[in-house]
C-alpha cells in the first residue's frame, strides 16, 4: 500500500489561560485531508523551521484565520479590517516562500488563498461591505453546513474539472482578492464577480470552507480531491 502524501497544515494561534499560546486548526481540516487521502500534519508557528517542514511535507495548506497585515500589499489599515497577527503573517511568508523554492504544491483556503495571492504579488479588498457593487452575503449568519451562495468556475481549470460549471459553496470572509497576482488565474468568482478561486503553477486557492461542508456535502471535498491529484500528477513527472 503506498503511503499517503504528506500535507502540512498552517496553523492558528490560540490563546488559552494567562498567555498560553496554542497553535491548532478546527479538527475538520485535518479530517478533510484525511478523508481525501492525505496525512495532516500541523505546522507550529516557528519561521526559523519553515524551509525543514517545506522540505519534509509533500504540500502546505494554508488555512483559514484572521486578517493579513495589509502592509504585505502596500497598503496600511483601513476601517474595517480585523484582527491581525503578524506572528502568523511572518510563519506563512516563510513557509511559503521555502515551498515555492522548493517546488512544494501549494493549497490556500480562505485566508490561506489570500496570503497565496498577495505573496504572488497581488492585493486585497480589506472589507467587502465597502467595496461597491458586491451584494452577495460573503459573511453568511448561517453556520455550517449551510450554503451561502453560488460560484461560477472557469471551463478546463482544476476547480471546474472537479466540481463542473458551479458549485454551491459556504462563505465566511469579509476580505478577498482585489488585485490578481501574475501568474495567477481567477477560476471561481461569486454572482457579484467577487474572486472565490485561483490557481496557478502547483497553486490552488479557494475562498469558501469546503472542509466544514463535507460531512453533510460530500462533493464539497473536491478542492482537496482535486489538490491530491495535482500533488500526484507532479510527483509523477518528478519521478
Amino acid at each position: 500500500m503506498s503511503a499517503r502524501p504528506r500535507l502540512g497544515l498552517s496553523t492558528s494561534q490560540l490563546t488559552q489561560g494567562l498567555a498560553h499560546d496554542v497553535n491548532g486548526v478546527p479538527r475538520r481540516y485535518a479530517e478533510a485531508v484525511r478523508v481525501a487521502g492525505g496525512l495532516p500534519l500541523l505546522l507550529p508557528n516557528l519561521p526559523e523551521l519553515a524551509a525543514d517542514y517545506a522540505a519534509q511535507v509533500d504540500a502546505v495548506v494554508l488555512t483559514g484565520g484572521v486578517d493579513l497585515h495589509p502592509r504585505h500589499y502596500g497598503q496600511s489599515p483601513r476601517r474595517g479590517l480585523g484582527e491581525v497577527d503578524e506572528e502568523r503573517d511572518a510563519f506563512e511568508t516563510a513557509l511559503y516562500r521555502a515551498a515555492r523554492e522548493q517546488g512544494t504544491p501549494v493549497l490556500g483556503i480562505c485566508r490561506g488563498m489570500q496570503v497565496l495571492n498577495v505573496l504572488e504579488g497581488g492585493t486585497l479588498h480589506q472589507h467587502l461591505p465597502d467595496v461597491p457593487g458586491v451584494w452577495a452575503d460573503h459573511a453568511q449568519v448561517a453556520r455550517p453546513p449551510a450554503l451561502g451562495h453560488e460560484v461560477s468556475l472557469k471551463p478546463g481549470s482544476l476547480l471546474e474539472r472537479a466540481h463542473g460549471a458551479a458549485a454551491w459553496v459556504n462563505s465566511h470572509h469579509h476580505q478577498a482578492v482585489d488585485t490578481v497576482a501574475p501568474g495567477l488565474t481567477v477560476t471561481a468568482t461569486a454572482p457579484d464577480g467577487v474572486v472565490e478561486g485561483i490557481e496557478g503553477d502547483g497553486l490552488l486557492g479557494v475562498q469558501w470552507h469546503p472542509e466544514m461542508l463535507f460531512g453533510r456535502h460530500p462533493d464539497a471535498l473536491a478542492p482537496f480531491r482535486a489538490f491530491l491529484e495535482l500533488l500526484g500528477v507532479r510527483q509523477g513527472r518528478s519521478g
